[in-house]
């Protein structure tokens, strides 16, 4: 029984996985196939985005913030380092895409910083203040 791609997404992917396995590839729904391969490619580069927003957003906060400083930061800022290491180890190509995610999510990152910490945007850097590698170094720790 065939499935949509519009109306039954899961029936669909099903489908389709057990055409390609079986070599069916007449069969398949090429064209779509090909979209969701493309789309699982964006959301990789946006999770590389979101991760080191949050990441940037804390070492802002940490940084523009010094007498609220916590045990609590200091987690995420080690959590998010860790993960954001795995991503890019699941996803080598990702690291030619590094400058412009680490640009999009300072510019994610200021905003947030500035609403968890009460300081106008205004306060911080237009630009990020950290390089790349400082940003995953575990022994970066702005001052």
């Amino acid at each position: 029984m065939s499935q949509s791609y519009q109306t039954d997404f899961y029936g669909w992917a099903i489908e389709q996985a057990a055409l390609l396995r079986e070599g069916r590839l007449n069969s398949a729904d090429i064209a779509n196939i090909a979209e969701e391969i493309e789309s699982m490619g964006r959301a990789e580069k946006r999770e590389l985005v979101n991760r080191l927003a949050i990441l940037l957003l804390h070492l802002l906060k940490w940084h523009f913030q010094p007498g609220f400083r916590s045990p609590s930061w200091n987690s995420s800022i080690r959590e998010q380092r860790i993960r954001l290491r795995d991503h890019l180890k699941d996803n080598p190509s990702l690291k030619a895409h590094v400058d412009e995610a680490a640009s999009r999510a300072y510019e994610l990152a200021v905003i947030g910083a500035a609403r968890e910490t009460g300081l106008p945007e205004a306060e911080f850097p237009t630009q990020s203040p950290y390089r790349f590698e400082q940003i995953l170094d575990d022994g970066f720790w702005p001052e």
